[in-house]
């Protein structure tokens, strides 16, 4: 088998990405037929290089040129002088011509990124602009359930114009292809599609937008074979006896989705993954933390979940 080739880039520089990635490849070692290749910084703590070199064979390199042309079971290490939202973007283009086979991501702030000179607001923005894709979504895996939102970062009066079914249906179609991904027994479930307003509408009463969506909805998600139930009511969604019920909830908002995902997982567990891109990207599911930076305090579990997956996804 050829060598899987996987680049963890680490986010902001003062954040805590390089913390958690340096903890999640020194927990899982050395990957039979994987080579991690990982972008940091010039100034990047030893304490964390140190931790790397007592599981892994460590070669550093200054340009991710140079990293492709190693081979051999090390771990490829960049210390590099470019803005942490460049390490994206190069890494999206590397995807693309399959001279890498997967990225995962630590926290990137929407401050470095406009720093860098990028009109991005996230990485999502950064992969969708390089491999121009229209339908992307942000979905997120868990121990206790799974969520895909159906709009992104978008300003909660700004959602109802997005909610449309265009854009939802596209999202079902990223989520039903992410529930093929999960294992046998979750992919069996149906995908559960929220309401977008109090009491999912109430018929009409509190809102018309489920009365214009779902009808059409249904019968795309039966074209497509897609297994579907909703609108559910949004404040009953994720009580916790719905959780084994299906396979994974798509939410019309953000908030809608994110907030219930990471009350619940917090940083024990959960893993961002990029839906509707030609590539495999996968991500921590917390921010950059910068209030606990150097601080050796940070839990790397989602990082490492999220170097598992990659690998994962990227031999499907």
């Amino acid at each position: 088998m050829s060598k899987t080739k996987v680049v963890v880039t680490t986010g902001d520089i003062d954040g805590i990405g390089l913390e958690v990635a340096a903890k999640a490849l020194h927990a899982l070692g050395p990957q039979k037929n994987v080579q991690v290749i990982l972008f940091r910084s010039e100034n990047a703590d030893p304490r964390y290089l140190k931790l790397l070199d007592k599981k892994w064979s460590r070669i550093t390199v200054d340009s991710f040129e140079e990293a492709l042309k190693i081979e051999g079971p090390y771990l490829v290490d960049i210390e590099s002088d470019l803005a942490p939202a460049r390490w994206v973007e190069i890494t999206a283009l590397a995807c693309l011509k399959n001279k890498v086979h997967a990225i995962a991501t630590a926290p990137l702030s929407k401050t470095s990124i406009k720093a860098a000179g990028y009109k991005d607001l996230g990485h999502t923005d950064i992969l969708k602009r390089v491999s121009k894709s229209k339908n992307v979504n942000m979905g997120f895996v868990g121990d206790q359930f799974n969520v895909v939102l159906g709009t992104g970062h978008s300003a909660i009066k700004d959602v109802p114009s997005k909610v449309t079914f265009k854009s939802i249906s596209s999202a079902l179609k990223n989520a039903n292809d992410l529930r093929k991904k999960l294992d046998k027994k979750q992919a069996k479930k149906p995908i559960a599609v929220l309401g977008l307003n109090p009491h999912a509408g109430e018929e009409g009463l509190i809102g018309k937008e489920e009365l214009k969506l779902f009808p059409k909805l249904k019968a795309f998600a039966k074209t497509h074979k897609i297994p579907f139930e909703g609108p559910l009511v949004p404040d009953a969604a994720f009580f916790k006896s719905n959780w084994n019920k299906y396979s994974l909830y798509l939410t019309l908002y953000h908030d809608q989705g994110l907030i219930p995902f990471k009350l619940v997982h917090g940083q024990d567990s959960g893993v961002h993954i990029t839906l509707g891109i030609p590539f495999v990207r996968t991500s921590v599911d917390h921010g950059t933390a910068k209030d606990i930076f150097g601080k050796n305090i940070a839990n790397p579990s989602s990082m490492k979940d999220s170097i598992i997956w990659a690998i994962k996804l990227a031999r499907l």
